[in-house]
Order: structure tokens, then C-alpha cells, then sequence
């Protein structure tokens, strides 16, 4: 059966470095916009398939923005592994309890947000326009379902690729960081916040 564990217990349990594997399940957009430190993002639908990225020789804590993912992340992983368990209330308990968190310095919007934001707005203006310039406006809406349904079947999102491209959502270069390795651990320079890219801490 897996736990679950409060945000108070996985702040005295990070204070003892190797004691547990931190996984944020959520989108890579998302983690950037801030994360627990230690936490590595592997987004729940990749977690059957990078299984290997999981440490054998401790356990697993799952982290997401308030729990749901996790604990379904946490049903995936129960066939193979029995030390699994979930922060209780996710990032956003770990946020109101006062802790810090690790965030990019240029955050955006996760991409699935966007979409939805994006289909929504499509979808209610067709609706709209159908009704008090052309009924065939309708279609519109009609279209963007159809793209939704598309997606869900294939995995393959048109919207989501054209939004990739826009200006707001394209990589930028990161400076370089010093690193010092210490057996299975890293430790990353941060990069100030003042106009810079990378990563920051904030409390």
C-alpha cells in the first residue's frame, strides 16, 4: 500500500541527503514554474517508461501540484515497487508551509494550459459569432472538438505544436553553471534572477 507524507516530514526527510528519490510527475512547464529542490521531473505519463531513472536503492516520493497525479502515478508504479509514497497536498501544501522552492527564472505557462486556454477561447468564440453573425460560425467549434478528439486518439496535438513555436515558448540559452559531482549527487550554481535565465531559489 503506498503513504503519504506531509510536507513537514518531507522537509526533516530531505535534511538527510540519499534517504528518498524526489520525483515531481508533472509537465516540464510546470516543474520549471517551481519544485521542491531535489525533486527530478519525470511527467507521470513517461513513468512506466523511465523506470530505470528510478534509484532501486531507496524510496520514492512523488510530488505534483496537489496530490491527484501523484497518487495516480503512485497506482502505476504499485505492481513494482512497494516503497512509494505521495506528498500529501502536493507542491502547493509544500508552498503554504512556508518552504522553499526551486523555480526558472522565466517561467511560462505549461503547454497544456495553454491549449486548453487557447481551445476554450476558440470554442466560445465560435459559439458567439454563430449566434449573432452566422450560424456558420458554429463550425468553428465544431472544428477545434474535433482537433481535441484527434489529439486524445493519437497523441498528437496540432494546436500544442503550433504554440511550441511562438516566441513566449521557445528554449532560451541557458549560462553556464558549475557543478560538483559527490557520488549520485549534484550541485547547481544559481544563476541570479535579475534579468538572467537558469534557476533560482525562492522562500
Amino acid at each position: 500500500m503506498n503513504g503519504r507524507i506531509s510536507a513537514d516530514e518531507l522537509k526533516k526527510l530531505t535534511g538527510s541527503r540519499g534517504e528518498a528519490q524526489l520525483v515531481d510527475v508533472r509537465t516540464a512547464s510546470e516543474y520549471a514554474a517551481g519544485h521542491v529542490p531535489g525533486a527530478i521531473n519525470i511527467p507521470m505519463e513517461q513513468i512506466e517508461a523511465r523506470l530505470d531513472d528510478l534509484r532501486p536503492d531507496c524510496p520514492i516520493v512523488l510530488i505534483c501540484h496537489s496530490g491527484g497525479r501523484a497518487r495516480l502515478t503512485a497506482a502505476l508504479l504499485e505492481p513494482r515497487r512497494t516503497d512509494v509514497t505521495v506528498l500529501d497536498g502536493g507542491t502547493s501544501a509544500w508552498v503554504s508551509a512556508g518552504f522553499p522552492v526551486v523555480v526558472n527564472a522565466a517561467t511560462r505557462w505549461a503547454l497544456e494550459r495553454q491549449v486548453r486556454l487557447v481551445a476554450g477561447l476558440l470554442v466560445a468564440t465560435g459559439a458567439v459569432l454563430a449566434l449573432t453573425v452566422n450560424p456558420h460560425w458554429l463550425y468553428l467549434s465544431g472544428f477545434v472538438g474535433l482537433g481535441l478528439t484527434f489529439a486524445g486518439l493519437t497523441n498528437i496535438c496540432a494546436m500544442a505544436s503550433l504554440l511550441c513555436k511562438m516566441p513566449w515558448n521557445r528554449s532560451r540559452r541557458l549560462k553556464a553553471a558549475a557543478t560538483s559531482v559527490q557520488g549520485q549527487t549534484c550541485s547547481l550554481r544559481n544563476v541570479s534572477s535579475a534579468g538572467g535565465d537558469g534557476e533560482t531559489m525562492l522562500s
